[in-house]
């Protein structure tokens, strides 16, 4: 049975279609939370919330994209509430995050796919990530991580193309600058 076939039986008050639903998106859906929100324990909160949110909306869901592209739009939605939500708040700042991992980063620059740092790597590279703007967080996560295309990331963000293609290409900049500053000590 196809995610449609489950969305119609879902409208209908069959939860065990949507609880079907859920199972199929969980993983991605969880993966994205994650690699945006950068806290595991926030991520399962988050992921629960876009579940939730779908659950509520469902009626509505008029079958214009694919389940899964809606289902994208209201995850990203909610990983960039909660990012400006968390921005508000105060977070590690840059110039501690440099003093603290420097040598790392120095070293993932060196040394990107070097297998024994792989678990650090990834922990920095989320720790540095965090450093961005929640639109530059959530773009780098949909297509790096997620492996969306251009055009699902710009369904699930709700803007167009061109917007997708401008925002990557800015956040991508300003990643590989963040990370350039830790190689260059009189920069920072």
């Amino acid at each position: 049975m196809d995610d449609n076939d489950l969305v119609s039986r879902a409208k209908d008050a069959d939860r065990d279609a949507f609880a079907e639903l859920v199972r199929r998106h969980h993983a991605w859906v969880m993966g994205l939370c994650a690699a945006t929100l950068g806290d595991r324990s926030v991520a399962d909160d988050a992921a629960q919330e876009v579940f939730l949110k779908a659950y509520k909306s469902l009626p509505k869901f008029q079958g214009g994209s694919s389940f899964s592209t809606w289902l994208h739009r209201i995850a990203a939605n909610l990983c960039l509430d909660l990012l400006r939500q968390r921005a508000r708040r105060k977070t590690e700042s840059w110039d501690e995050l440099v003093d603290k991992e420097g040598d790392r980063i120095q070293r993932l620059l060196a040394e990107p796919a070097a297998p024994e740092h792989s678990a650090e790597d990834a922990d920095l590279v989320a720790r540095v990530l965090a450093q961005l703007s929640p639109e530059y967080r959530l773009i780098l996560t949909l297509r790096e991580v997620q492996g969306l295309s251009y055009e699902e990331a710009a369904a699930a963000m709700g803007c167009s193309l061109d917007s997708v293609k401008a925002r990557l290409q800015r956040a991508r900049k300003d990643f590989a600058e963040r990370l350039r500053h830790f190689s260059d000590p009189l920069s920072v």
